[in-house]
């Protein structure tokens, strides 16, 4: 996959502002951002479902804006609300899809077997789809949007609303796929599921802010020391720190605060004192690894700070 400047702008509004990127064969490509940063925009640029306002989409080598139609045979779509139909049985669901992806009939018992092993569902082939949890319509979903062995399969915030133990489950089905050579496009605003990406492009008010894998975009934030703060008045503590020195930033987490400070050993001794003079209680002050959300956090305050 190859993306050159991409724009798409409705009126003057810019969903997707100026991106560009490359996605490698079997790779599993997380794209990370809030709701409303552009993310399902892009996928669907990129599916053929939209025409770009303007720079340049390869998907298998071929330009979604010239054969829309032939990326939509060549890829696989899964979009974050639940697409099948409720009143037809799991293997209805899947005899449907295998009509309106051309699987050739004689390859079509074969891979809804395929799909139905895959997705585990093979006890379930007679059940009604309604009566399926949210994470059995998942992978019904993910098995329907693979049966015409797309090479490149766009998975758009696919686990949203789904319960934790059934997304670590469907992300064991996406490292199946990707080991199996197909290549993954997922976007999510789940900060722990873009850990299981090879690589990730946080995505913010439709600009590319930071993309790399994982752990390189951590150590971004390696610069500094970041420290986990509980009190007994967070917001308080907050107030208290913005403007102390050495502390560099102050972010919500959780139910405490992540202080971002130039020297650990100041901060241990700074920090306590700079609450004491205001009567709040420390609870917790602790160095700790950044995670993928201190880095999200820390890219849009950048942008923020450019903008101003």
């Amino acid at each position: 996959m190859e993306i050159e400047n991409l724009r798409k702008c409705f009126g003057d509004f810019c969903a997707v502002d100026d991106i560009s990127l490359q996605v490698r064969r079997g790779e599993i490509f997380g794209f990370l951002g809030p709701n409303g940063a552009g993310k399902s925009t892009t996928i669907r640029i990129l599916c053929g479902l939209l025409k770009p306002s303007g720079g340049r989409a390869l998907v298998g080598g071929l330009d979604v804006a010239a054969v829309p139609e032939e990326v939509r045979k060549n890829v696989g779509y899964m979009s974050q609300k639940f697409s099948l139909y409720d009143d037809l049985t799991v293997e209805e669901n899947i005899d449907f899809f295998s009509g309106i992806y051309r699987v050739p009939r004689s390859l079509r018992r074969e891979r809804k077997d395929h799909a139905l092993r895959m997705a585990g569902l093979e006890e379930r082939r007679s059940a009604l789809t309604r009566t399926l949890s949210g994470g059995w319509k998942q992978r019904l979903a993910l098995g329907c949007a693979i049966l015409h062995r797309p090479p490149v399969l766009f998975l758009d915030e696919p686990t949203s609303g789904v319960d934790p133990i059934a997304r670590r489950e469907f992300w064991a089905l996406i490292y199946q796929l990707s080991d199996a050579g197909h290549t993954v496009f997922v976007s999510t605003h789940y900060m722990d599921e873009a850990e299981y990406c090879h690589r990730l492009a946080l995505m913010y008010r439709g600009k590319i802010v930071a993309l790399d894998a994982p752990a390189a975009l951590k150590s971004m934030l390696q610069s500094h020391t970041l420290m986990n703060l509980e009190s007994s008045d967070p917001l308080g503590s907050m107030r208290a720190l913005e403007k102390e020195p050495g502390i560099l930033d102050v972010a919500v987490f959780g139910g405490g605060l992540h202080v971002t400070v130039v020297n650990p050993e100041d901060a241990a001794s700074s920090i306590p004192r700079a609450l004491a003079a205001r009567n709040i209680r420390i609870r917790t002050l602790q160095i700790i690894p950044p995670s993928m959300e201190d880095v999200f956090v820390a890219c849009i305050e950048r942008e923020e700070r450019l903008a101003s």
